[in-house]
């Protein structure tokens, strides 16, 4: 898919970060794009954006991805906001952290994670994949994350849910490229695993659980988190739209998804004990 121009594309999660910047820069290249989050004020700072960029049209829409009916509800929406009965490109982006810790977490912060991140991908796939078969062309974007193969964030620090959810998104997303080939090979499917990408993750995932993005605690974290990341969400959406454009199917984004992807390759049998992994500081 070379060009977007006049295409339709699905944004999940386009309220912040990677999200929002796909948002944009589709729009700046010429795509019509419908959008969803939960943050409904945050959505309509993004068709803004989106809206300078580009000519539209731009449509937003309030969806929580963790539940099948309002994903169902956001399709029909689509449908009947853009008079299209398809659509060319869907980017299953929406993610939250959290439960890490499958002993001692709560069930109910766990369970709400892992149906955000791995729910959210499944349930845009369910409800739009039969768009995505009635266009000429059709591409699905599934972003997992580099503890897609590294469910970790270091020995002492339990990563439980959050890595069990990119796992499977990064296992349904190679499963697409025989799926697909054989009932609709005319749709592509590309994984998307980022490394450390500057995003608002941290603070969105505090508000998910309940809690508050101006913590005294969460924020110092989360404005870190964002501003000193390697690679800045404007800049991991361009990388995903170049890999679209020129078909690839398997994308790693940050020189940190790289390094640890040929690490756990190297040497899987060690990476999960103290010292197995130590990220390079440049």
């Amino acid at each position: 898919m070379e060009s977007f121009a006049r295409k339709l594309a699905v944004v999940t999660g386009g309220g912040t970060g990677m999200g929002r910047e796909l948002v944009v820069q589709l729009a700046a290249a010429g795509a019509a794009v419908a959008t969803c989050d939960v943050n409904v004020d945050a959505l309509a700072t993004t068709r803004e954006l989106a809206l300078a960029a580009g000519s539209g049209p731009i449509t937003t829409h309030e969806c929580n991805v963790a539940d099948p009916e309002q994903v169902d509800r956001f399709r029909d929406e689509v449908v009947q906001e853009h008079g299209r009965d398809h659509i060319h490109l869907l980017f299953n982006n929406a993610g939250i952290g959290g439960g890490g810790n499958c002993v001692n977490d709560d069930r109910a912060v766990w369970e709400r994670t892992f149906s955000v991140c791995w729910g959210g991908v499944y349930n845009g796939a369910r409800a739009f994949m039969p768009l995505l078969v009635a266009a000429p062309e059709a591409v699905i974007v599934n972003t997992s994350s580099v503890n897609g193969f590294w469910a970790s964030l270091g020995p002492e620090t339990p990563h439980t849910a959050y890595s069990s959810a990119k796992f499977a998104v990064k296992g349904f997303t190679e499963a697409l490229q025989v799926d697909l080939r054989v009932s609709a090979p005319h749709v592509r499917a590309v994984l998307v695993m980022p490394g450390h990408v500057g995003t608002d993750i941290v603070s969105n995932s505090a508000v998910a659980h309940g809690g508050s993005a101006n913590d005294p605690i969460v924020k110092p974290f989360a404005d870190y988190f964002r501003d000193h990341a390697p690679v800045s969400a404007a800049q991991a959406a361009t990388v995903i739209l170049d890999a679209v454009r020129v078909g690839e199917w398997r994308v790693l984004i940050g020189d940190d998804a790289g390094w640890l992807d040929e690490r756990i390759r190297s040497d899987p049998h060690t990476v999960y004990q103290p010292g197995g992994v130590m990220l390079p500081t440049a």
